[in-house]
């Protein structure tokens, strides 16, 4: 028996209800072109009567895929699925001929009817021995896959077409929700959220195609795509590498291959702790991830006095050793730029590496903590008001109290590793984004005009950012109140002593010299980089209408990151940002207009389908 005869008979023996097609209908010069499949745009245009099955056989397809994914959305529209079943190879391997059958083909095996143990209730009843099928054979003349067997007799019924689509086989996401839900994860939007949105999307739940499981298991394919967590988070510092080439990252392995410690800085991040490193926290006290890996963050604040970030790592323990390594990670990514000033928790671990990798640097306990510690071990709250006053004056500390609280929003115990660094990530975001703000706000108007020193707080709103220039104007109107008790004048300065008015018990020392320097006893300029009520009392004094130089720090001022802003006042990312939110809002429009009108309707799912198959055919390729 020939192999064609073979293959039919083959056929005739499982099956016999059916209708078998002859070569006389599959001739290259009987081809309909109505009836080729070419492309899943041909397949999602048909629509399938209720004759359908006597025309089945003039069917022919480019490639077996197509033949399958035909039958898919016939069995679809019927109330069914399929499944691939038998194959027949050639010599050579190559499959010639395929039947697809129904999803209820066969039987379940008997061993799962006699399992000892069970914890679970048994899986429904699906399998019925259903012969309904499409067989399919490649036909050399044509070069095109033809329709050889087909039977439409099914001995169960056929599901309603609104629950067809529930069915395993039918439950697919579509690459476009597929997409829109990893960018929804990465910006922090629960899973359980995200379908309720593309539910809404779709016109109601019973419109999307597929459950919440499919949603889960696809989310669990996307992210297991790399085996490995800490394969994983590697690649997607690299994937971030290629969008900003200054990324710098590190990751140290012990001898075993693990990784310990994972250490990175992007390029903004370097570019602040040009401007705003001259003092940085380093904070090791959150450990909120999947594996309980202390989060150590290099942070800082910028010129409105907001928290930045410089840099960030994981470890897996905290030890000296451990933190030399950071300490060192961040030398070199900041091109061994030393800090001025370096403050921690006082944990003995960071104090001994800040001895070995910064023995010049000063090193301070966080003020946030040190309160933290007088209100749980001392408990007044008198006590811990006069500390504070004793200890900062009138500054606050909400930035380094906001900034756990600010971490907890974006990163949780249930995120791995890459997870963890994607919603981080989010985290320096938000904060870059809270800058953007402040700088808007210090650009769009002048403060108005509050003391009588009008001249001096004019120049301190044009020059100072918003935040800073508020922090600094109770400074004028307290200098209303300093009365000077004497004036020393000597060869190089001169001294001012002074006291509030009506309390001359406390007195101050303004010392001030010919090149236009100024030092208080109060120490306010050396410590926070503003001019005292003292130094400005000196100020009116002499009749000086501008602040000298000498008492302005360029990173509290407007345009302390002028210089390094590119000239065309875009960075690369920034252009495509761009791009997208001019698309993303046209695109908004165009679903508005295009849903009310049925023929724009009809061709933007045309062109939708056209879309799908061109990224189809760029995946095979």
């Amino acid at each position: 028996m020939d192999e064609q005869n073979e293959f039919e008979q083959d056929f005739r023996d499982e099956f016999t209800e059916g209708a078998f097609f002859s070569e006389s209908d599959m001739s290259e010069d009987i081809l309909e072109a109505a009836y080729a499949v070419d492309s899943v745009q041909d397949i999602t245009t048909l629509k399938f009567s209720e004759n359908f099955a006597e025309e089945i056989g003039k069917y022919h397809f480019s490639t077996l895929q197509l033949a399958f994914d035909f039958y898919m959305k016939y069995s679809k529209s019927k109330g069914f699925s399929a499944r691939k079943s038998k194959t027949f190879k050639n010599s050579t391997g190559e499959i010639y001929k395929q039947k697809f059958v129904c999803h209820r083909q066969g039987f379940r095996m008997e061993k799962y009817y006699t399992m000892k143990k069970r914890k679970k209730e048994p899986k429904l009843e699906t399998r019925t021995g259903c012969e309904a099928r499409m067989d399919v054979k490649f036909v050399p003349e044509t070069g095109r896959w033809h329709i050889f067997y087909f039977s439409d007799e099914h001995n169960h019924d056929l599901l309603d077409t609104q629950f067809s689509a529930m069915l395993p086989a039918h439950r697919k996401m579509s690459e476009a929700d597929i997409m829109q839900m990893m960018n929804m994860l990465k910006s922090g939007i629960s899973a359980s959220q995200i379908f309720g949105l593309l539910a809404s999307q779709a016109g109601g739940y019973e419109f999307v195609g597929y459950g919440p499981r499919d949603m889960y298991n696809e989310i669990a394919r996307q992210r297991h795509q790399i085996p490995g967590d800490a394969a994983r988070v590697l690649k997607k510092l690299e994937a971030m590498r290629l969008k900003d080439p200054q990324l710098y990252f590190k990751a140290c392995h012990d001898s075993r291959g693990l990784l310990r410690n994972l250490f990175w800085s992007d390029g903004i991040s370097q570019l602040d702790y040009r401007l705003f490193g001259d003092v940085i926290a380093f904070d090791a006290t959150y450990k909120k991830n999947k594996y309980s890996c202390p989060l150590v963050i290099f942070s800082g604040v910028n010129h409105h006095n907001q928290t930045i970030i410089f840099a960030a790592a994981l470890v897996v323990d905290e030890t000296t050793d451990t933190y030399i390594c950071l300490l060192r990670q961040l030398m070199f990514a900041m091109k061994g730029k030393t800090p001025t000033s370096i403050i921690t928790d006082g944990a003995m671990a960071i104090r001994n590496a800040v001895r070995v990798v910064f023995p010049e640097v000063r090193h301070r306990l966080c003020a946030w903590h040190l309160i933290r510690n007088v209100t749980s071990n001392v408990g007044s709250p008198s006590f811990t008001s006069k500390f504070q006053k004793i200890m900062l004056g009138d500054y606050k500390i909400f930035v380094f109290k906001r900034l756990h609280s600010v971490v907890a929003r974006y990163v949780g115990s249930r995120h791995d590793l890459t997870s963890f660094v994607e919603h981080f990530q989010r985290c320096v975001a938000h904060l870059r984004f809270k800058e953007f703000n402040a700088d808007y706000e210090s650009t769009r108007g002048v403060p108005v005009m509050q003391t009588c020193i009008e001249l001096l707080e004019r120049y301190a709103a044009e020059l100072y950012t918003h935040e800073i220039f508020c922090f600094f104007r109770p400074f004028l109107s307290r200098a209303g109140s300093m009365r000077v008790l004497n004036i020393e004048n000597n060869d190089d300065d001169i001294k001012y002593i002074m006291c509030k008015h009506g309390r001359p018990d406390f007195m101050w020392i303004v010392d001030f010299r010919q090149e236009m320097i100024f030092m208080c006893t109060c120490l306010r300029m050396e410590s926070f980089g503003i001019s005292c009520e003292h130094i400005v009392k000196v100020l009116v004094d002499i009749d000086i209408c501008e602040i000298s130089r000498s008492l302005v720090l360029d990173r509290w001022t407007k345009k302390v990151k002028s210089a390094f802003i590119d000239p065309s006042g875009f960075t690369r990312d920034a252009v495509v940002i761009s791009r997208q939110s001019a698309l993303m809002e046209f695109s908004k429009q165009l679903v508005v207009v295009a849903a009310k009108i049925i023929i724009v309707f009809t061709l933007k799912q045309k062109y939708r389908l056209h879309i799908v198959e061109e990224n189809n055919l760029i995946k095979t390729r």
